[in-house]
Order: C-alpha cells, then sequence, then structure tokens
C-alpha cells in the first residue's frame, strides 16, 4: 500500500509535466530531460536548455517544457495569465529597474557529457546582481544541480560587474563551454560518399575523389572537391573554409575525436551517409546512390573591360569599375565615399590597377603560351598535369619584365606623400567577390615597399598577378563552371599597417539565431589570422543586438558572447565604446552599400576591419556581399 502511495505522489509530480508542461523543481536529471530543448541560439551545439521563470509576485519557480514552448512571452501569457502585450513584457522584465520586473528569466543550461550546470540569462536582460544573486540560489535550492551551478557572464554588463568584484557566487565565461565543445557544424545537409581518411600533409601529392567524404587531421588550404569533409579542428565561422564550404553547398563538420572515434573508423572505406544538423551528426553505412560530378552545362561569362590604361584613385567612384578593375577595388571606393560622414577609416593611399595591364602582362608569348596550352589542352582532367601547368604559368608570370610605365606611375602616385613606404598589394579579379561566388582565400595579397630593391612594388604585383593560376583558385573557378578564358586580375593597392591591434570580419546578420537581429563579429588581436587561424588559437567571436526594448541609463548595445580570444587571455578585445560604434558603422555601410549595388533583395554585407595605431582607429578595409 505504501509503494502505491508513493507511485500515485510520483506520477501526480509527473502530471504537472505533461498536463502543464511545467515543474515547480527539478528533482532529478530524468526530470530534466523531460523538459529540457534546444537553445534559441545555437552559437554552441554541445548544450540542452530548460527555460526558467520566477515569478517575483508569486514567488513561485516554473521550468517548462523548452521543446514545447520556446519563449518566455508564450509562458506567461498562456499559463500565468499575462495580458499587457510583448512591448511591455520586453520593457519591464528585460530592464536595469528591478522596481518594474514581475519575472526573472533564465535558461538552466546543461553541457552534454559532462556535470557542468549554467544558469544564462539573455544577452540582452540587464538584471541587477542582487536579483540574480536571488535567482541563482532558488535554482541552486530547488533542483538537484545545488553546487554544481555556475552563473555565466555572457555580455559586457555582466564581465563588467564581475571585474569589479560584484558576484558572491560562481561565474563563468564563454571558455567554459567553448573548451568542452567537440562537435561544430560548419555546413548543414547530407550527402552520400565512400568514407577515407587523409593527413593535411599529403594532400599536395593526393587529390582527393570527388565521390568521396574525406576525414583530415587538420584543416586544409585548398578545400578538395568532395562530397563531404570532417575535420579534427574547431572553426572560426567566419573562415575561409566556411566560406568556401557555404559556397560549394557540401556537409562540413569539426568533430575534435574524429581520428579516435571507433564508430566512425571502423566505416573507413565503406560508402556512408554523413548528415549534419546544428547540434548533431550521423555517419552510417548506406545503401544509397552516391550522386555523380556536378554538370556545369552553361560556363559563367566574366566581365572584362581593358580600356582603362591608367592606375586608378579609389577616392573618386568611378562608374562600372567592377568591369575594368574588379569588385574589390571598386567597393573599396564606395567605402571611402561613405566614411567621410562616419566614425571609421579607410585604408589610405587607396588605388587600383586595372585588368588591362595583367592582361597586356600575360600577352607575352612565354606566358600566353602556357596558358592556351592548358586551356586547349586534352589532359584538362588530369589533375597532376594541370597542376604541373599551373606552375610554369606562375613561374613564367613572376620572371617576365612588368611594364615600366606601369611601375614609374605608381611610383609617382604613391611616392610624392611622404608618410607612408610600405603598401599593401591585394587582388580584385573579376572573379571574387562576386554574387554567388566571393572567392574567399583563393588569392595572394603581398607586401611591396617603395623605393625598396628586395620587396619591390614589381615582385608584389607579379605575386598576385600569378596566383590567379594558383591550384586552388583554377579548381575553385572550375567547379563553378567559370570561363578560365576571360579571368583577370586588377590590383588594390593601400597603406599596409604595420601597428594593428586587432583584425576581424563582420558580417551584418545574425549567425547563430534565425529571424532574429544583430550581426556577427569574429575578432583577433593584432595581426593573427580570423580567417586562417593557425592550429590552438581561438579567436573572439560574439553577436550585438539592437532590441530596442527600454530608455535605459546605459545606451550600449547588448552583447552575447561565444568565445574569447586566447591570445588575449580571454578578455574582450573591444570596449562597449567600440563595439557600439562598430555595430553602428557596419549596419549603416549595409544601407549604402545595397544602394549602390541596387539590390532588389536587401543583402548582408560581409566587412574586414582593423583596430589600428595608439587611438584605436577603426579602418574598414574590405567590404563585399555576404552569399549566404
Amino acid at each position: 500500500m505504501r509503494r502505491l502511495y508513493i507511485l500515485i505522489i510520483f506520477l501526480f509530480g509527473m502530471g504537472s509535466i505533461e498536463a502543464q508542461n511545467y515543474v515547480s523543481t527539478i528533482p532529478n536529471y530524468e526530470i530534466y530531460k523531460s523538459l529540457r530543448g534546444k537553445p534559441l541560439s545555437n552559437k554552441f551545439s554541445n548544450i540542452e536548455s530548460v527555460k526558467i521563470i520566477y515569478s517575483l509576485q508569486n514567488k513561485k519557480s516554473y521550468y517548462f517544457n523548452s521543446s514545447l514552448i520556446r519563449l518566455h512571452y508564450d509562458f506567461v501569457t498562456n499559463n500565468l495569465g499575462y495580458d499587457k502585450g510583448l512591448e511591455k513584457f520586453n520593457s519591464d522584465n528585460y530592464n536595469d529597474i528591478d522596481k518594474n520586473r514581475e519575472f526573472l528569466l533564465g535558461n538552466l543550461n546543461h553541457i552534454k557529457g559532462t556535470d557542468k550546470w549554467i544558469l544564462e540569462l539573455a544577452a540582452s536582460d540587464h538584471m541587477s546582481v542582487i536579483l540574480i544573486e536571488q535567482f541563482y540560489k532558488l535554482i541552486e535550492e530547488n533542483t538537484f544541480i545545488g553546487k554544481k551551478l555556475s552563473f555565466y557572464l555572457n555580455n559586457q554588463n555582466a564581465l563588467d560587474l564581475y571585474n569589479k568584484n560584484k558576484f558572491k557566487i560562481p561565474c563563468v565565461k564563454s571558455d567554459y563551454i567553448f573548451n568542452e565543445l567537440k562537435y561544430q557544424e560548419v555546413v548543414t545537409g547530407i550527402n552520400v560518399g565512400i568514407l577515407k581518411q587523409y593527413k593535411i600533409r599529403d594532400l599536395d601529392s593526393i587529390i582527393p575523389k570527388f565521390n568521396e567524404i574525406i576525414i583530415l587531421d587538420g584543416t586544409p588550404e585548398t578545400l578538395p572537391n568532395v562530397k563531404g569533409i570532417i575535420v579534427n579542428e574547431l572553426q572560426t565561422p567566419l573562415s575561409h573554409l566556411v566560406i568556401l564550404g557555404k559556397n560549394r553547398k557540401i556537409p562540413i563538420m569539426a568533430y575534435k575525436n574524429v581520428l579516435n572515434d571507433f564508430n566512425i573508423t571502423k566505416l573507413l572505406n565503406k560508402k556512408v551517409e554523413l548528415k549534419i544538423e546544428s547540434d548533431t551528426f550521423f555517419v552510417k553505412e548506406t545503401n544509397k546512390k552516391i550522386i555523380g560530378k556536378k554538370n556545369f552545362k552553361k560556363t559563367k561569362k566574366l566581365t572584362l573591360n581593358t580600356n582603362v590604361k591608367d592606375i586608378v584613385d579609389l577616392s573618386k567612384i568611378s562608374k562600372k569599375g567592377i568591369d575594368f578593375m574588379g569588385a574589390k577595388a571598386q567597393n573599396l571606393s564606395y567605402l571611402i565615399a561613405i566614411s567621410k560622414n562616419n566614425s571609421f577609416k579607410v585604408p589610405e593611399c587607396a588605388h587600383a590597377i586595372p585588368f588591362y595591364f595583367y592582361i597586356k602582362h600575360t600577352q607575352k608569348k612565354p606566358i600566353s603560351i602556357l596558358i592556351d596550352e592548358l586551356l586547349n589542352s586534352k589532359y584538362k582532367d588530369s589533375t597532376k598535369w594541370v597542376n604541373n601547368q599551373l606552375q610554369k604559368i606562375r613561374k613564367a608570370i613572376k620572371k617576365e619584365p612588368i611594364d615600366k610605365l606601369l611601375i614609374n606611375k605608381l611610383n609617382e602616385e604613391l611616392g610624392n606623400q611622404n608618410i607612408y613606404k610600405s603598401f599593401r598589394f591585394r587582388s580584385s579579379t573579376n572573379a571574387e567577390d562576386i554574387e554567388d561566388f566571393n572567392g574567399a582565400g583563393l588569392y595572394e595579397s603581398k607586401t611591396g615597399i617603395y623605393g625598396d630593391s628586395i620587396k619591390s612594388f614589381e615582385k608584389a604585383i607579379k605575386q598576385v598577378w600569378s596566383s590567379v593560376w594558383n591550384e586552388s583558385s583554377y579548381w575553385e573557378r572550375e567547379l563553378f563552371g567559370i570561363d578560365q578564358r576571360n579571368i583577370a586580375m586588377g590590383v588594390l593597392v593601400h597603406r599596409a599597417f604595420p601597428d594593428e591591434l586587432a583584425n576581424g570580419v563582420v558580417i551584418t546578420k545574425n549567425l547563430f539565431r534565425d529571424n532574429f537581429s544583430g550581426i556577427t563579429v569574429n575578432i583577433q588581436k593584432d595581426e593573427n589570422s580570423v580567417v586562417k587561424p593557425n592550429k590552438d588559437e581561438i579567436c573572439e567571436q560574439f553577436s550585438i543586438y539592437d532590441l530596442n526594448l527600454f530608455e535605459s541609463a546605459n545606451p550600449n548595445f547588448d552583447v552575447d558572447y561565444v568565445s574569447h580570444s586566447n591570445l588575449n587571455k580571454n578578455k574582450p578585445l573591444l570596449s562597449s565604446a567600440e563595439i557600439n560604434n562598430l555595430y553602428k558603422v557596419s549596419k549603416n555601410i549595409e544601407s549604402r552599400m545595397n544602394k549602390y549595388w541596387d539590390k532588389f533583395i536587401f543583402k548582408p554585407v560581409d566587412l574586414e576591419f582593423k583596430i589600428v595605431g595608439e587611438q584605436r582607429d577603426l579602418y574598414i578595409k574590405q567590404v563585399r556581399v555576404f552569399n549566404d
């Protein structure tokens, strides 16, 4: 009889989960598991979450089913009789004025596969320390988690309070979660192929086959033409592997344990299906058919105008500049115009070398003969032969003397000012920064120093020109059906930056949460690359929101951190004022560039920026359409 009584009590408690989809306490993991769902943001793939509401008026806690009920507002409306509307709810309950609040709102997060439990507030929540600590203690007391609970410092406000020693509860930063991350979706999707494993160093001599799904022990410099890719190191969300992978639309993932996971390695050399989702993946043996190579019947024609035969001053906007100097140079010209009424700078002494000079140089017989041999050859399907021919073309481009008239004009344009001697020469082809093909990382940039015999302007220009015929750039164009006969290299020239304190990339879209406002930022200390990081380097990642929820004494935008730079001791690289300015500048550029591009459908943009010098000036050095 006593056992039946206990069972009735237990079922009555569980009944609240099924009937009302919430409980007031979580006595064990089974109850938590019955309520858990995915976080609204996919910034981490290793988190399961249960939403929590504490009613300050009723003094009651509500842990509710976070798969069925996605928003706190939906719960209070449908279960607690709240009828004041969404705007009032947001204004009162995310504010920094405690007396206006009716509810404490949060997420009880669990890092899967660990015993780490985290209280997380919305990045836009300005809850006071007193209420945060009250909220924390309530969860500590009415769940089985107890002292294992930590408070996640996910925004600048919380970090500032922590740095002032305001908290008396255990607090953690993003590295606490990020360091536990084992899996990361790079490009979602499903594909079938033969599972193979290669070492990065072997890719110089071995070309994976198109019907393979490959496992790699690092991040490849060049993206092989395969059915899917699994790497064993986490990726920067805006790295070249990610950008090129999204262009390819093949499933790509990072999984730290892939080389030692028997459930995967036992499938090597077998036909498998790879399925990648935001928070999980599947690799299983299959009898499904492998789809053949993409067949580009229509070759994408490239615009090529060689009528402009002089160096172009980018401080003056050229009409149809894309046609004769490439999109990268034309877009910088737009940026220069936008910067005149905005709080950012652009690279000084910006000029462009038009396509005319590249075409003139490559029409010389030693070069043109080699290019014709490549494009007309019956051996074009032989990767080994093509790569050998590409090497010969690059060597010939570098060997032939450059037009002295071009060098004289450059010396005249860049040498007459006495401030800068070091200049960056960057690719601006007619096959990059264009819709559906951004060419990220395919071409090279080089530094040239005025009057220097070793790092000469001539050497820098020819190195950039020759990168048209890099293996990675040639094969990527071939894959996308781009006409190799009309490829041309313009060169963007501006002063170099030996004193950068940080560099980064902005996408004017929230990449971590669908249909939600904000921009996404990746930034790294000094000159260390965001798009091609060295092994074990972690960059800072965050989203910036402008929710306009309420009038506040704190004018800062809301920041949601995903990771901090391990090169900067896991401390933020930008101040609140710099973050505010970056957001305003980015959204302004997005708006203005869409007008310049005359886009029928408004598109987010991809920006590259630097923080430079003692004054920590914000420089925007590049803008292009973000092809998501």
